[in-house]
């Protein structure tokens, strides 16, 4: 059996996303599934895969804006990949990768009777999105990549590394919460603190000795150490041009360093169609609580699902 992480229900990050657990084929893994609005043939569901050692608590804000936009009833779906949140840890840490996440992916859709659906990937989970796309595109009827492309930062990731590292090596909840504050502060500037303390609650939480405690297996921060910060990482372009099966919206945040400039706007160049926005003064995770950006993913949303339904949402 896969190990079963204890996180308390009542973590303040959690509180207001309850979930069913659901099992997976593979590895007798059961994955964390928040369904919010109701799951029928009349919209398509929005499904939402958070970055690579983050949780559903990502899209809380989203979630819930996009509930008012869309009468109170439009499907969202959140889910944890195993190894974040609520989910199971992987038994081996080799076993964590995006093909093993998307076919994750591609058997929980079915499991929760989605037949397509529009998918929102940040980070990591763009890259889920992406091969699901490859592998099961009749799922995916249209995509929002959120900091992510077929090319990894190699600067993103040994900032993220070392900062893991090094909030998790203080002792004493005023520092550890100190440190966290000066880690967030620079991809949020003018954020308050309390803001800035809330954030850290999606990923981690003080142990009772004064420890930072990750939300996720650690073995996924463990699998970068290889990582230089002047690495080329492989580009997979093959990955991104699968998502020409269906209509396509790319965001980045300004200050994000998961995602070149440069590749995003080669991503642009080569789908002129798509819908592209930067979401400005942020960076990754996107904070998802301003409006302009909500409505545009809103938009996308409708619109690709009146199309793919062929009649009005």
């Amino acid at each position: 059996m896969a190990p079963r992480r204890t996180i308390p229900d009542d973590h303040p990050a959690f509180a207001p996303l309850p979930v069913t657990r659901i099992s997976l084929p593979a590895g007798h893994l059961r994955a964390a599934v928040h369904v919010s609005g109701r799951l029928s043939g009349r919209r398509l569901p929005v499904v939402c895969i958070p970055g690579y050692q983050r949780n559903m608590s990502d899209f809380t804000e989203f979630a819930a804006y996009f509930q008012r936009m869309g009468g109170g009833n439009w499907p969202v779906v959140l889910l944890d990949l195993p190894g974040r949140g609520r989910s199971d840890d992987r038994a081996k840490a080799e076993h964590y990768g995006s093909l093993a996440d998307a076919r994750d992916v591609a058997a929980l859709l079915p499991a929760l009777g989605i037949e397509q659906a529009v998918i929102l990937g940040q980070g990591h989970g763009g890259q889920v999105a992406m091969a699901l796309a490859m592998d099961h595109p009749l799922l995916v009827a249209g995509t929002v990549l959120l900091d992510s492309g077929p090319v990894a930062d190699s600067r993103g990731i040994v900032r993220l590394r070392n900062n893991i590292q090094h909030v998790e090596s203080l002792r004493g909840s005023k520092f550890v919460t100190a440190g966290f504050r000066r880690m967030l502060g620079g991809d949020y500037p003018g954020l308050p603190e309390a803001r800035l303390d809330a954030l850290m609650g999606r990923s981690h939480m003080i142990d009772r000795r004064g420890r930072a405690r990750p939300l996720y297996d650690p073995r996924l921060i463990d699998a970068l150490g290889n990582i230089n910060f002047d690495d080329v990482l492989i580009a997979q372009w093959p990955l991104f041009d699968a998502l020409s099966c269906a209509p396509l919206m790319l965001l980045r945040t300004q200050l994000t360093d998961q995602l070149r400039r440069e590749t995003f706007d080669e991503m642009r160049r080569r789908r002129p169609d798509a819908v592209a926005l930067t979401i400005a003064g942020q960076g990754s995770p996107a904070l998802f609580d301003q409006r302009e950006e909500i409505e545009a993913v809103a938009e996308f949303v409708i619109r690709t699902s009146k199309a793919a339904l062929g009649r009005a949402a």
